[in-house]
């Protein structure tokens, strides 16, 4: 079946670095492996701090701020993302895109995200470009107020479904006071839940890999509630490390209509080999929130956890950025 027309899910890929944009990227573009891609501060650190393809320009940029030789080789790598991403995009306007964030430092305050936000996109040029804006409260007024300047907006760091009604209603506010077919994807965050918790389900001898999927299938309740046909769900931090799931169990367990899975490569690749290719079974909302409810009688309390991984989430990014730009000057 093709899950793309049947109930309209695609994956991303959520990696960019410059030469692998003239490379791989293409290839799986051309044989639709991928439909859109996203890319974060870490992500971008890593990249430029490994990659030959920055030096020079690095170099010549020297007489410049960190932050301004940062913006001039991620709107390069932007642009040149959504040049490749566009024919995707002018085929059909729900695919096609490439996110870039915004100064994460910047998280709690509105009118210096929608600035930012505004600028970047006008850098880049190109209508398959999504602003990436974290889902605090400063967020949520941003998003509205881009999304109705015709700007796209990939809403991210979400990890509870409170988060998620916060960003699906001011982002349905701004599409609906925008001129333009403005889009935006509401950005889950699903393996991090996992990665925390399955300890402790080991040692109360309850099943593991379960928390993040549900979570983000609450999440995908309130976002659809909304029945905004240019707001999709997309299902990040979707990579599995460790042995006890498979390599491509985040992309199988969220097969769910009207989606995304952004993923890294190697989780990508294995999805293809390995991965189902049909749609997965969705809880309804009172089954999850049973789920949540036997998790409190251990002790185990989402909202808690969804605030302690946002938290940390933001300082990530945070440390990511500020590293980043401190590494580029020396």
């Amino acid at each position: 079946m093709s899950l793309k027309q049947d109930i309209n899910y695609t994956i991303w890929c959520d990696f960019i670095e410059r030469d692998f944009l003239e490379g791989q990227f293409q290839d799986i573009i051309n044989d639709e492996t991928i439909h859109g891609a996203t890319s974060n501060p870490a992500i971008f650190a890593q990249s430029i701090s490994t990659s030959e393809a920055y030096v020079s320009t690095i170099s010549m940029l020297q007489a410049n701020t960190g932050k301004k030789i940062y913006e001039a080789l991620a709107i390069a790598d932007i642009k040149r993302a959504a040049q490749l991403l566009e024919p995707l995009y002018e085929e059909n306007n729900d695919d096609g895109f490439i996110s870039i964030e915004v100064d994460p430092s910047l998280c709690d305050d509105a009118n210096a995200t929608i600035e930012e936000g505004i600028r970047l996109y006008k850098a880049i040029g190109y209508n398959n470009v999504m602003i990436k804006v974290p889902a605090t409260n400063a967020g949520y007024i941003a998003m509205e107020e881009l999304t109705a300047a015709g700007i796209n907006v990939n809403a991210t760091l979400i990890f509870s479904s409170q988060q998620a009604q916060e960003c699906a209603k001011a982002l349905n506010e701004g599409i609906n006071k925008s001129e333009e077919n403005t889009k935006a994807v509401i950005s889950i965050f699903v393996s991090r839940f996992d990665r925390l918790c399955d300890p402790k389900f080991k040692d109360l001898n309850l099943d593991t890999g379960k928390l993040g999927i549900i979570n983000a299938t609450k999440c995908y309740h309130e976002i659809s509630k909304f029945q905004n046909n240019n707001i999709r769900t997309l299902f990040a931090s979707t990579g599995v490390k460790g042995n006890d799931l498979t390599p491509s169990y985040y992309i199988d367990e969220l097969i769910f209509p009207h989606s995304v899975n952004t993923a890294p490569l190697a989780t990508i690749e294995s999805w293809c080999k390995n991965g189902k290719n049909e749609p997965s079974i969705i809880l309804s909302e009172i089954e999850c929130n049973k789920y949540f409810d036997e998790c409190k009688i251990n002790n185990i309390d989402i909202n808690d956890i969804s605030q302690e991984l946002l938290k940390d989430g933001l300082s990530a990014f945070k440390v990511s950025f500020a590293k980043l730009l401190k590494d580029i000057k020396e």
